[in-house]
């Protein structure tokens, strides 16, 4: 009786696990398809900025491949530092132009970005999006460990704020 209860609990438990698996892609479908519209309007300098679904879509690509292994604050600040760009005046005015500005994301490759942001990413775009600022406004971050640039490392830094592996910053001028 023990061996047959056994088999059973197996052969259920390797029934209902395939049912119960979703791929890639079909979390991608489902996690983006509330339709957000514009999800949040900056005033920058007398300029309205709206942040669209694939805005949020972009940015959530960026944080999961930045950040994926950092603490849930860490994605909110990767997310943070795109918004703090988007408002600072030496930066591009759109989402998209301030991710595919040169040398702005390590993650990018001839300005394109494939990875499948998973759900703490998106939520880390939309707690951004409602204004928590894990970094006090930071506008560059890195990984001390393994970064490859001299000019992080070496540039005059304020504002340091350490989240995870990476550390968040604004450059004294």
């Amino acid at each position: 009786m023990k061996k047959f209860f056994i088999i059973f609990t197996l052969l259920l438990t390797l029934l209902i696990i395939p049912m119960s698996k979703v791929t890639a892609a079909e979390e991608e479908q489902h996690l983006y398809k509330e339709q957000i519209g514009a999800v949040q309007v900056f005033n920058v300098s007398d300029k309205t900025i709206y942040i669209t679904d694939e805005d949020v879509y972009l940015m959530s690509q960026i944080v999961y491949a930045e950040s994926r292994s950092e603490p849930y604050e860490g994605k909110v600040a990767v997310a943070s530092v795109i918004l703090n760009r988007l408002k600072n005046p030496g930066f591009p005015k759109s989402v998209e132009g301030v991710i595919k500005q040169k040398g702005a994301f390590s993650c990018l490759k001839d300005g394109k970005i494939d990875v499948v942001p998973d759900k703490v990413s998106y939520s880390a775009v939309i707690e951004a999006l409602k204004g928590n600022d894990p970094t006090n406004n930071a506008i560059f971050f890195y990984n001390p460990k393994i970064a490859t640039s001299t000019w992080m490392k070496q540039v005059s830094k304020s504002n340091v704020k350490p989240i995870g592996n990476h550390v968040f910053f604004v450059v004294n001028k």
